[in-house]
């Protein structure tokens, strides 16, 4: 495995830009994939400065170790960003809390374009979908195990998918004939579950199913909310936390989640005077979001549906 078959980073100048990272002294990529973030994020880091990279994917750990080599300062950790509290051992630096901190949601390119991961309705492969390899949940599990109205529950609501019904309906049918196996099969059924009016325009018409199944299979959303809450906490005062999205699903969550931390107040609009006691936890650096130029959206075309979010930390 080689950082080459990583994905670009995206928007790098502009989370440089935001984290100023030589004005830090401990710093964390919560989703290193395989390590471009994190490679910008040291080359200004001072070099009495630390960085932890932490990532699900053994791969992306393996193959960001051998881009991040020759950083002595750069500390890689397996793990789930969602348990980021638990993960780093800040203490043992002698650092109360980070610096900067970054998150890049969503699936890289390398566990997209690798066949073998399942994630890919374009590519035959087992239905996988796993970020985590050593996880034993699948998204064979999902598909042949769940009940179709389970099924139809995840397919709206993480896939945003009007046809979900229909789509649950047909997958529950075929698998009463043999278990469904492989990507192709599924983005074959999914395909024929939806009207042939609605699949003449648009993108593949099994990418919002795929989407939900993989948000399943991983987790991504159920705990989001709490796990960049937990990042903004561990943040010093005056650091910044960067977040990517790649979905109205995940964008949402996180530009609320700002908002509170911007204005926690809980008092009625008609209260006269603040009564609740809490206080304004950060300030929003990104009224709206960031989103790739045109120069890097020809180079990179995955990256338009990425929107970048910032808040910084009040003391």
């Amino acid at each position: 495995m080689t950082e080459s078959s990583y994905h670009t980073p995206i928007m790098l100048r502009e989370v440089l830009e935001l984290l100023d990272p030589a004005s830090c002294r401990v710093t964390v990529d919560g989703t290193l994939g395989g390590g471009g973030h994190s490679e910008g994020i040291l080359e200004l880091l001072p070099r009495d400065g630390v960085h932890f990279g932490i990532d699900r994917d053994p791969d992306a750990i393996e193959a960001a170790g051998k881009r991040l080599a020759r950083f002595d300062n750069f500390h890689p950790i397996h793990g789930n960003f969602f348990d980021m509290k638990n993960l780093l051992h800040l203490n043992e630096f002698g650092a109360d809390g980070a610096d900067g901190i970054l998150l890049d949601l969503g699936v890289s390119s390398h566990q997209l374009d690798d066949g073998s991961r399942g994630f890919s309705y374009g590519t035959e492969a087992p239905l996988d979908m796993r970020m985590d390899k050593t996880s034993p949940f699948t998204a064979y599990d999902v598909v042949n195990g769940y009940p179709a109205a389970k099924l139809y529950e995840v397919i709206r609501d993480y896939g945003e998918e009007r046809f979900a019904s229909r789509i649950a309906n047909r997958i529950a049918a075929e698998r009463e004939k043999a278990p469904i196996e492989t990507t192709t099969a599924l983005a074959e059924i999914v395909k024929a579950a939806i009207p042939a009016a609605a699949r003449r325009e648009g993108p593949h018409p099994a990418r919002r199913t795929f989407q939900a199944i993989r948000i399943e299979v991983n987790g991504e959303l159920e705990g989001l909310r709490q796990a960049v809450k937990d990042a903004a906490d561990l943040l010093n005062p005056g650091g910044v936390l960067c977040v990517i999205t790649f979905h109205s699903l995940e964008d949402r969550i996180v530009k609320n989640l700002f908002r509170e931390l911007k204005d926690p107040c809980t008092c009625p609009p008609s209260a006269p005077v603040c009564i609740c006691g809490k206080k304004p936890e950060a300030q929003i650096l990104t009224n709206k979001p960031i989103t790739p130029g045109e120069r890097e959206l020809a180079d990179n075309p995955r990256s338009r549906s990425a929107k970048l979010r910032a808040i910084r930390k009040l003391p």
